[in-house]
Order: structure tokens, then sequence, then C-alpha cells
């Protein structure tokens, strides 16, 4: 008789949860254990299935008996638990790679330093307004396991973090994207951006010559990682302007898309704007391209997608004064495509729990567009030590409250107020979402 096979989850947030529940569903004995506390509706779910779990510690023990384990992205590869799994040679995978198991529905996956929530939901927007069988996991959205388990899909649009990336190893993706790679979670990483560059490319691993590969074609760090890689997928590289090699593009203010169907609309017609935007549209584009999506369905999606929260997201104008919110800007360049977006002088907040950040890219762009800095961190030394040189007047904040009160004070009619703060959120704030919940209900109330 054949032992039940045994899995460890750790971590019961999203993707934990949902690889607990496939693994029943497949027949695994499951245990489930956070180290931290585990929230009432994940409880709830695991109850419901008749899923043993722990919160508060790991049962060392228990776990190191699994056969295989379950890991949740945000739990570092250095957790003791994690090296001595490791040191016991017990396979640790993520729940991305579990669920790829258990369906043969087309992947579409999204990765990059910056752009891919946008990207991933526009993508999404256009498989659905197509009328396609599509799910959003990842990043976003339910659990690719609970969707697999659960609600399964014909196709998966997937946004994928260097952590997720990290430990998958037998999952494929039928069409690959890759926006970008610059210095992000190098903390995670012991300080080396190789480490993080292996991690992105890791996204084209296993692909055949029947999948597809985009990426921006200009991007120095990509172009320079493609002489090391074998890559089996079709290359589907864009830029945004027409050049040799390049399948998309705009050119005299037409989106254009060469392969593998001849493809253009209006630039002005796209509803997302910005330079950065049309990296994210022409990604998306050729994307539901190669996946063989009606024209008129790709160019109705692409001009009526509404945004990203968080990302770029207008809040309100108050006293004439615009605040924006874009607490999705966790690293220095997605804080540099905004900026580069302005047109208004600009009352720049920045701040939070610094990931090794050099913030020196940022410096033409403050001196050219801003106004102000306001600091928003339980510890703003740095910021200060890296900004006050600029000689812009400055503002030390340790609360949202405290920090819309000071823009507030030197904001005059015609500027922005711009939420990008280049850092993550974990200091003062459960997430990013909760600093910009924060920020657009502090605004909203002025």
């Amino acid at each position: 008789m054949i032992s039940q096979l045994s899995i460890a989850i750790l971590g019961a947030a999203e993707s934990g949860v949902g690889a607990a529940i496939l693994a029943k569903k497949e027949g695994y004995d499951v245990w489930v254990s956070d180290k931290g506390a585990i929230k009432p509706h994940y409880k709830a779910m695991l109850d419901e299935r008749g899923i043993a779990w722990e919160e508060g510690h790991h049962s060392e023990e228990r776990i190191l008996r699994a056969n295989e384990i379950v890991k949740s992205p945000g739990i570092p590869e250095t957790a003791p638990i994690v090296v001595k799994a490791k040191e016991k040679g017990i396979p640790i995978i993520s729940e991305i790679e579990f669920a790829g198991r258990y369906t043969d529905a087309t992947m579409i996956c999204i990765t990059g330093s910056n752009g891919k929530t946008t990207t991933t939901s526009l993508i999404y927007h256009i498989f659905r307004t197509a009328g396609y069988d599509a799910g959003l996991a990842g990043n976003i959205g339910n659990s690719l396991a609970l969707q697999v388990a659960e609600q399964p899909h014909k196709y998966y649009i997937i946004e994928l973090s260097s952590f997720q990336l990290d430990n998958m190893y037998d999952f494929r993706a039928h069409i690959a994207v890759l926006l970008n790679i610059t210095p992000d979670h190098l903390d995670r990483y012991g300080g080396e951006m190789q480490r993080y560059v292996d991690a992105k490319m890791r996204i084209t691993q296993n692909q055949t010559t029947d999948d597809a590969f985009i990426y921006w074609y200009d991007d120095p760090i990509i172009r320079r990682e493609l002489q090391r890689y074998d890559i089996q997928a079709v290359n589907c590289p864009f830029a945004l302007v027409k050049q040799k090699g390049v399948i998309g593009y705009i050119e005299k203010g037409q989106y254009t898309i060469e392969y593998p169907t001849p493809f253009n609309m209006e630039q002005e017609s796209l509803s997302l704007h910005g330079k950065h935007n049309m990296y994210n549209s022409l990604a998306a584009g050729i994307a539901a391209n190669v996946a063989g999506i009606d024209k008129e369905a790709i160019r109705k999606a692409l001009g009526t997608f509404p945004g990203v929260e968080h990302r770029l997201e207008y809040v309100a104008d108050v006293a004439g004064v615009r605040y924006v919110n874009d607490s999705k800007a966790t690293n220095v360049d997605a804080c540099w495509y905004a900026l580069e977006s302005q047109t208004r002088p600009t009352v720049l907040i920045v701040g939070g729990l610094d990931k090794g950040n050099d913030y020196s890219p940022l410096f033409p762009l403050i001196r050219e567009k801003c106004k102000a800095i306001v600091y928003l961190g339980a510890d703003n030394a740095k910021l200060h030590a890296t900004f006050d040189s600029l000689g812009l007047p400055t503002f030390d904040t340790h609360s949202m409250k405290d920090c819309v009160e000071a823009c507030a004070r030197v904001a005059t009619h015609g500027d922005v107020v711009l939420l990008s703060p280049c850092c993550a959120s974990f200091d003062l704030f459960k997430n990013m979402e909760d600093r910009g919940e924060q920020f657009k209900q502090l605004v909203r109330n002025m």
C-alpha cells in the first residue's frame, strides 16, 4: 500500500491557503503553519475544508516530516525553518509551481521591476473583453492554486514577483512578459543585483518553440542577459520607437504591432497615458495578439481600461491642488516614471522601509519637477542624508495625517501632491494598499 504524501504549507495568507486547499483536493496529508497570526477569513477557509493549521509558531518536527514544502513568497530563504528543511533535502516550491501541476490551462505570466500590476490587469481586461475564460492570479486576484482547485479557467493571467519565481522549477509560461529589470528587493538578495536579475530571468525557463517571450528591447540588463540564455520561445521585443528587431512600437502617433497579426490604432485612443504606460500597453497588446484575440476586442479593451488602484491614481483636486496616489511605487524606478509624467510643480512624498535604494537617479527629475519633499517614515534619517542636499524645502512626518497636513501647507494652486514613496510600506502601514487608502481618505476629508 502506498502511503499518503505529506505536504507542509509555510504561510497562511492568499497563496498558502490556496495551496493547502488544492493539496487537500489532490489527496495530500496537509499541514499549514504560520509563524504570525492567521487572518480570520483564512482560518475559516481552512476549517471549512478540514485542513489542520497552526499559528504563532512552527512545529518543526511535523513540518520536517513532509515530503514537500510550499513556501509563501514573503518568507525569505534565510528563515530558520527553511534552512532546516533544505538541510534535510526537503523540496521547497512556490504555490504557483504547485498549482501548475494540476492544470493544462494556458499561462500568460508577467514580471518586471515596474509595471507588472498594470500590465497584468490590462491583459486580463483584454481577455475578459474578448469573452475568454480567464482567471487573474499571482500577486493580484485569488491565488492560482485556489482557482485551479475550485474555479478552473482555460487561461490564467499571472503577475509574478521575483520571490515567486525563486521557487519555480518545472512551471512553464506559454506567454512570458518581462517588462524591465531595475534594482529592487536587494535587501532580500544580500545586496547582489545579479541574484535579483537571475530570479527575473527564470520566467523564460521551460519555454518551448511553441511559446512566446515578450520583452522591452531597450532594457540594457535584459539585452545583456539574453546573451547568456538559450531561449527557445519566439522572441517578441517591443520599444517606444520603430527599430530593427522589434515587433511592437509607437510611430507617428500610431500604436503598432507587426507580429503575429498586423495591428494598429491611434495612440490617442489608448486609455493609459505617459511613457511608462506605453510600454505596458505594448506588452499587453502583443500578449493578446499572440494569444489570438480578435483585433477589435484588443482595440476596444486598450481604449477602455480604467487603470490600476494605487498606481498614479487621481484622488481629488483640493483648493486647486491635485492629489495623486502612487503608493504602488515601492522602488526608485517606479517613482522616476511617476515624476517623469508630471507637468505641474510637484510636492513629492517619499519614505518607508528602505530596500537598499540608490535614490540618485531621481535627482535630475526632482530638481526639474519638485518644489518640496515630504518625508514619510518611521525613520527618515537616510532620506535626510540623501535629499536635503538638493536644497528644496523638506518636511519630516511620521504618520499619514501629519504628511497630508504638511503637503496642504506647502502646496499652492496649480501644484500636484504626489505620493510615490520609493519604499516598502511596512514601517508605518499594513501594506502599500493601506498606505494608499489612508492617503486617499485624508485627502477626501480635507
